[in-house]
């Protein structure tokens, strides 16, 4: 139907509404015709430049320093507990005491066979000084000289003896008392009282201790991470982890990062032929007992020593099968594709170690909105480390 001709019904007032209504319709069909779609929005970021240095991060687990399992030395009946089970002691603190009356009836009778022997050794070297002045005057002969002389040595020897059972006797009553040999905290007791316990052979276990502050945790490097860091300390890149003390951050399950400090002080002299790792070991401060023995933890040391690095937010790097791209928009905003080649992740961003320019600004969202590289975009410019979608 020709839009241009009205109907011969129509005429007047009528007539003239169907001529605007088409003429509206034809511009507005025009107007769409000729429309060219927008340019889509999308966010860039200048690339950082900065200082950064690679961490290794590794699990393991944390370990007591010192760690004692608790026995008795002398055999008898428990009569005391003296601690709370799970509290922390002090080194010489009393744990257990062992019924002390046996032990105290051997120290007096030590005492008893010293004081005897005491005698006699002092009635022998009398009657033997006696015996000198008499064979000065030939009172006496000498084989009876002889005698006394040997007396008296004998004597002497009996003394010393005695003096040895009873230091020995006051030994196993001062045994009675069983101490904690380290400062730590006590575990469960393992008897109660009234139970017999021997200190023959490897003894009754009463109870453990471990100490507390510090810590160590251990954790395993591979071979090709050794022979690195080996490099690195030859190289002057990284001091000696066994000889100058590498540090770590060590970090536990509820923990963000790693935020407790440590220095690793011993490195294994071999290693494990049968896992190819080798143990090293770090020490940490545990004045507020946060760790305790047994926690899985993870550990971080250097991997690298300081350098510059260009890095972007992972969000922003593509992937083109084998190959790692991103878009960069440049002063006439187009989105321009640019191969690149990445790094280690430091601090949540990337390194790119070839690709980009320090003065490039990197499509860090939106890029699914570019459909091919060249295409015009409007570019709104954010933090690299603080993207935000438009």
């Amino acid at each position: 139907m020709n839009p241009w001709r009205i109907p011969r019904r129509v005429t007047g007032a009528g007539a003239m509404l169907l001529l605007i209504a088409a003429l509206t319709a034809c511009n507005t069909q025009a107007d769409t015709a000729g429309a060219q779609p927008s340019a889509p929005r999308v966010s860039v970021a200048d690339v950082i430049v900065r200082e950064v240095q690679l961490w290794d991060e590794y699990t393991g687990r944390i370990e007591a320093v010192e760690s004692v399992e608790l026995r008795p030395r002398v055999s008898g009946h428990i009569e005391r507990i003296n601690f709370r089970e799970g509290q922390e002691v002090d080194r010489g603190d009393v744990l257990f005491v062992i019924d002390q009356r046996p032990y105290q009836v051997a120290v007096a009778l030590a005492e008893a066979d010293l004081l005897r022997a005491r005698s006699r050794a002092e009635l022998a070297q009398t009657e033997a000084e006696r015996a000198e002045r008499m064979a000065d005057t030939r009172a006496i002969s000498l084989e009876e000289l002889d005698r006394r002389r040997a007396a008296a040595s004998q004597a002497r020897a009996e003394m010393h003896a005695a003096r040895a059972a009873l230091d020995a006797a006051r030994l196993e009553l001062e045994y009675t008392e069983v101490r904690a040999p380290i400062a730590g905290r006590a575990g469960r007791a393992q008897v109660t009282v009234g139970n017999l316990v021997t200190g023959q052979g490897n003894g009754t276990p009463l109870t453990t201790i471990v100490s507390l502050d510090p810590v160590h945790i251990h954790f395993f490097a591979d071979e090709h991470a050794y022979l690195h860091y080996e490099a690195m300390a030859r190289s002057g890149d990284l001091a000696s982890t066994r000889e100058n003390g590498t540090p770590v951050r060590v970090g536990l399950l509820a923990d963000e990062g790693y935020p407790h400090p440590g220095t690793v002080n011993f490195v294994d002299n071999r290693l494990d032929s049968g896992t190819g790792t080798v143990l090293i070991r770090a020490e940490l401060a545990n004045a507020e007992r946060q760790f305790v023995p047994g926690m899985f933890a993870r550990a971080r040391i250097p991997g690298s020593g300081t350098f510059t690095a260009k890095l972007v937010d992972p969000k922003a790097i593509l992937t083109d099968q084998d190959r790692k791209y991103v878009y960069v928009v440049d002063d006439n905003g187009r989105a321009l594709r640019r191969d690149v080649t990445t790094g280690r992740m430091v601090d949540g961003l990337r390194i790119i170690h070839d690709g980009l320019a320090p003065n490039d600004r990197v499509v860090v969202n939106g890029t699914q909105r570019i459909f091919f590289p060249g295409m015009p975009v409007e570019a709104e410019l954010v933090t690299m480390d603080a993207t935000t979608t438009p």
